[in-house]
């Protein structure tokens, strides 16, 4: 096992050392003195005059207080924002659902912003009947409510080779969690007829992207859905108004937004988006193809490097989020010290499968520096990796599906910080 750490530069060895030393400092718990506290002893602005009537915020929107909480991209990431990503706020949010607002973006050409009137879906290729449904059409079907993560194959990409972005923001933000509400897939395919020779359906986005992908047929007659819903309300343009595809525990891109065709044939078609990107390119050049399942994987998002602990020693929350392509997570474990011993979380929540699971751990922190990881299990058994166990098996190449172990180091004031150990 490697001594090597991340951007501290320094080893395991010598970072438990110095929390021996750093252990017996002192520090004032953070609670508020009644006694002359002008939070208490004055009136405050607010309750001194009316508020805003109900028909101020006829769309509510978070308080002013709550403005720094936002998506944010990463400028140097790509080359234009029209076909890039904004990321999540993790280590802002609590509870499974991201709110509408709130879930990562990523396209390919812009947003598209289209005009619900003249919305057409199309369904072609191996069917008996190929049929164009308008959104009207749609909404007469049977529909169903789900809940289901969505995560960009890339989500933690920059990650393969080393700790590079400080915050879960960068490091795990292209994932959201929501409420879905659409058309299980099957009937639409079932309502055109498939044929016999059918195997494979290609969904097409209506954004100049044309975003396409191949997806097998027993998955979208399985649990894929048309969804037109988010959280209950309609579908937000940047997540594919007025109608995208769901398609739960595979990977992002496969999710296509603004669904304007699927295709029904008998063998995938290889387009560029399934080529050239979306696969994972592993030591000797080869690229590992049909990989879309996305794994089990946890993060802690407080304490974290945006989220650090400002009220020194004493009683500390430590939460995070775990979620798996394959099934529900059974348990997630959490360490203070890198690894060397482990503790089980509680979890807290709704479990569903292929959803966020929330979790917590609660412990007396005595100011000593911590190296925080979690490790979860879902419910097939398999258990998170750590990444130099990736890396063993998948080299340094790609830059998809990296479900390692994250590490954050946490100094006696608190800071948290992006590094590695293994």
């Amino acid at each position: 096992m490697s001594e090597r750490s991340g951007k501290t530069g320094s080893t395991r060895r010598e970072f438990l050392s110095k929390s021996l030393v750093a252990g017996g400092a002192a520090m004032v718990a953070g609670k508020a003195a009644a006694a002359g506290d002008p939070a208490i002893t004055q009136v405050q602005p607010w309750a001194q005059m009316l508020g805003e009537g109900v028909d101020a915020r006829p769309y509510g929107t978070p308080s002013p207080f709550e403005a720094h909480v936002v998506r944010r991209n990463v400028p140097w990431l790509t080359a234009d924002p029209v076909s890039s990503v904004s990321f999540t706020p993790l280590h802002e949010l609590d509870g499974i659902i991201t709110p509408n607002g709130l879930c990562f973006e990523r396209h390919h050409a812009g947003i598209a912003e289209v005009d619900p009137g003249e919305y057409r879906l199309m369904i072609n290729g191996l069917v008996d009947r190929p049929l164009v449904f308008t959104l009207q059409d749609l909404l007469r079907f049977p529909r169903e409510n789900r809940v289901y993560f969505l995560e960009c194959a890339a989500n933690s990409g920059m990650e393969w080779r080393g700790s590079q972005l400080n915050g879960c923001q960068f490091t795990h933000g292209m994932i959201h969690n929501v409420m879905y509400t659409g058309i299980p897939l099957r009937l639409l395919l079932e309502e055109a007829g498939v044929k016999t020779s059918a195997a494979w359906i290609m969904p097409e986005g209506a954004d100049a992207a044309a975003m396409t992908r191949s997806i097998p047929l027993e998955k979208a007659m399985d649990d894929c859905l048309v969804a037109f819903r988010m959280n209950g309300e309609a579908l937000r343009p940047e997540q594919g108004y007025p109608v995208r595809l769901v398609v739960p525990g595979w990977e992002g891109n496969m999710w296509v937004k603004w669904l304007r065709r699927i295709e029904v044939g008998d063998q995938p078609w290889h387009h560029r988006e399934e080529t050239s990107a979306y696969t994972d390119l592993m030591p000797d050049g080869r690229a590992r193809r049909f990989t879309w399942v996305m794994d089990a994987k946890s993060v802690i998002t407080s304490p974290s490097p945006q989220a650090p602990i400002t009220h020194g020693p004493g009683h500390t929350v430590i939460t995070g989020v775990a979620w798996s392509g394959r099934g529900a997570i059974l348990r997630v474990d959490v360490t203070l010290d890198g690894g060397i011993t482990w503790h089980q979380a509680r979890m807290s929540g709704p479990s569903f499968d292929k959803s966020m699971h929330r979790f917590y751990y609660e412990f007396d922190w005595d100011g000593r520096p911590l190296l925080l990881q979690s490790r979860a299990m879902d419910s097939t058994g398999y258990v998170q990796p750590t990444k130099e166990k990736l890396r063993e098996l998948r080299g340094l190449s790609s830059i998809y599906h990296n479900n390692g172990i994250q590490t954050w180091a946490v100094n006696e004031q608190g800071v948290a910080e992006n590094v590695e150990i293994s």
